[in-house]
């Protein structure tokens, strides 16, 4: 019968969003029950610097939601009070947490890993043979050319190439 009395009470339409709205509250009363039953030093020696910033910053952006919702039940529109602004400079604050903590969870490169890997995927053992025998074959034939020691073909053409221009 009291399901009866109160579906009275209200529109049938936000029986779902004031239910919503009774969980909500209550999960938060919880949370808040679980941080006042711990003296707050304890709590922030427990805690790293961001922790605690992230602590700070949950409990001034709580208490001025709730300043909010407060400013609605009295019939205050909360858009021209000046909890707007606080609750702005709050979230701003609170995204320049988020950075610095996506900044400490994001990957970092090894610059000396990665050449290795790179070197050892790119290594190829029969390449490094017949480039082996190449110039052991090239130094053979060197006597027969007026090329320098240590001087490539390649070498050579590029130098051929210059001198044209």
């Amino acid at each position: 019968m009291a399901g009866e009395a109160s579906s009275e009470d209200y529109p049938y339409e936000i029986d779902e969003q004031l239910t919503g709205f009774d969980s909500s509250v209550s999960n938060v009363k919880g949370m808040l029950e679980s941080l006042i039953s711990m003296p707050r030093n304890d709590l922030l020696q427990k805690l790293e610097p961001l922790d605690q910033a992230k602590l700070d910053l949950m409990s001034v952006y709580t208490l001025n939601s709730l300043f909010w919702m407060y400013l609605v039940t009295q019939g205050i529109n909360p858009r021209e009070h000046g909890i707007k602004q606080e609750l702005e400079r709050i979230r701003t604050y609170m995204n320049k947490v988020k950075e610095i903590t996506d900044k400490k969870k994001a990957a970092r490169l090894d610059k000396a890993a990665a050449s290795r890997f790179l070197r050892n995927a790119l290594f190829d053992p029969e390449e490094k043979n017949s480039a082996k025998k190449a110039s052991k074959k090239a130094a053979n034939t060197s006597s027969d050319t007026p090329q320098t020691r240590g001087q490539s073909k390649a070498e050579d053409k590029w130098g051929v190439l210059m001198d044209m221009f």
